[in-house]
């Protein structure tokens, strides 16, 4: 129990790699696409299985992410609801929650190895585009981008460009590290027969996965407003809102977004983290003082989200949030407890707090600023 005694803390260690996107890797569908940033199907699958739920439960992901929880609720067979602001994540999920049928997926394949290549100018493309691919690759991926795009079907256009996203992520120099985007030349294969080689290993986790027909609903949207949602119309929550010290997710996918998907604005859950805080008169339920600016503004944007999942949860409702202590040269911010506290403001009851890892966390690469839990945070609806 907390000092309080409204919350029980617990050690769940065994959950620590669940909590990552690292068992994805080995998983059919899940593995389109490397989402460091997200968990793993196992952490999805396994609260549904503790939360003993029927199939008729209706589960929401409000920061869906390239759709881990929404995939894993089609292949075990329960309806869901994912949101995401960020188009590129959003349509990740939406290619890998779609059903194919293999025999159309063979003649799209025999499509991409007829296409007669034309040249590319690159003209348009930006310099850090550039800089990732080699341009013969970048040449031959921009080609056969335009070409898919002309496709009127909808499930082979998202089918062939996520198979392009794929195997773009393959041959490029770019290389996430932390807040930043590095590029490390390497020798790649010539990009026509490596793409196709990406689609029919693809038809293959098709083959191997079964896709429930329950229904499956993404909403590109904000997890601050979900007007799209009916009040008291959701079971059960599994998410993860950004982390207060983690990266900001536009930028470090901003080769992935200008490629595939053109130059979008984008105002995410961390709009404020970061820069001066300017805006929101609105006064935090529990004592702020002294907090940073930045993490005010963060706590601030998860109490709206909270108002909303509360007003969108049935009662008796769970929800699971996946959440990481916010390290400053001066100061921890205990993001789990705080959003314990927002909570119970709010109305939720039998709150706990799963502590599942304790991570180093360094700015500059070398600078150790400290350890950070990470904590599942479970609230349930009167």
């Amino acid at each position: 129990m907390n000092e309080e005694g409204k919350w029980k803390i617990l050690e769940r260690l065994d959950l620590g790699e669940l909590v990552t996107f690292v068992p994805n890797k080995d998983r059919p569908i899940h593995n389109w696409f490397h989402f460091k940033e997200g968990f793993s199907r196992d952490l999805v699958a396994y609260l549904l299985r503790i939360h003993g739920a029927s199939r008729d439960i209706r589960v929401l992901d409000p920061f869906m992410g390239v759709g881990t929880t929404p995939l894993t609720c089609k292949e075990l067979g329960y309806r869901s609801i994912g949101i995401e602001v960020n188009p590129l994540f959003h349509f990740i999920a939406r290619a890998k929650t779609n059903k194919y049928d293999p025999d159309e997926i063979d003649e799209w394949i025999k499509w991409v190895s007829r296409l007669r290549y034309r040249p590319v100018d690159l003209g348009g493309v930006s310099h850090l585009v550039r800089k990732a691919f080699n341009p013969h690759n970048l040449r031959d991926i921009i080609f056969f981008r335009d070409r898919i795009m002309e496709l009127d079907d909808d499930r082979s256009r998202d089918f062939l460009l996520m198979g392009l996203i794929n195997a773009s992520s393959k041959v490029t120099y770019a290389v996430k590290d932390g807040a930043v985007i590095r590029f490390r030349k390497k020798p790649t294969p010539p990009f026509r027969e490596f793409y196709i080689r990406t689609l029919r290993k693809m038809k293959k986790d098709v083959m191997t996965t079964r896709l429930h027909d329950t229904e499956t609903i993404l909403i590109l949207g904000d997890a601050r407003k979900m007007d799209m949602i009916d009040d008291e119309s959701i079971d059960l929550v599994i998410t993860s809102p950004p982390y207060l010290n983690k990266i900001e997710y536009t930028k470090v996918y901003e080769i992935e977004t200008e490629l595939f998907l053109g130059r979008h604005r984008i105002i995410p859950l961390r709009s404020y983290i970061g820069l001066v805080y300017r805006g929101r008169e609105i006064e935090l339920p529990i004592d702020a003082d002294n907090l940073p600016k930045s993490a005010v503004a963060y706590l601030k944007d998860l109490w709206t989200v909270i108002r909303e999942l509360y007003r969108v949860m049935r009662p008796g409702a769970t929800a699971y949030l996946v959440v990481a202590e916010g390290l400053y040269r001066d100061r921890k911010v205990p993001v789990d407890t705080l959003l314990a506290e927002i909570a119970d403001q709010e109305g939720f009851r039998d709150i706990e707090i799963w502590v599942v890892n304790k991570r180093v966390v360094t700015i500059e690469r070398t600078v150790k600023l400290g350890v950070a839990r990470e904590s599942i945070v479970k609230l349930v609806k009167e």
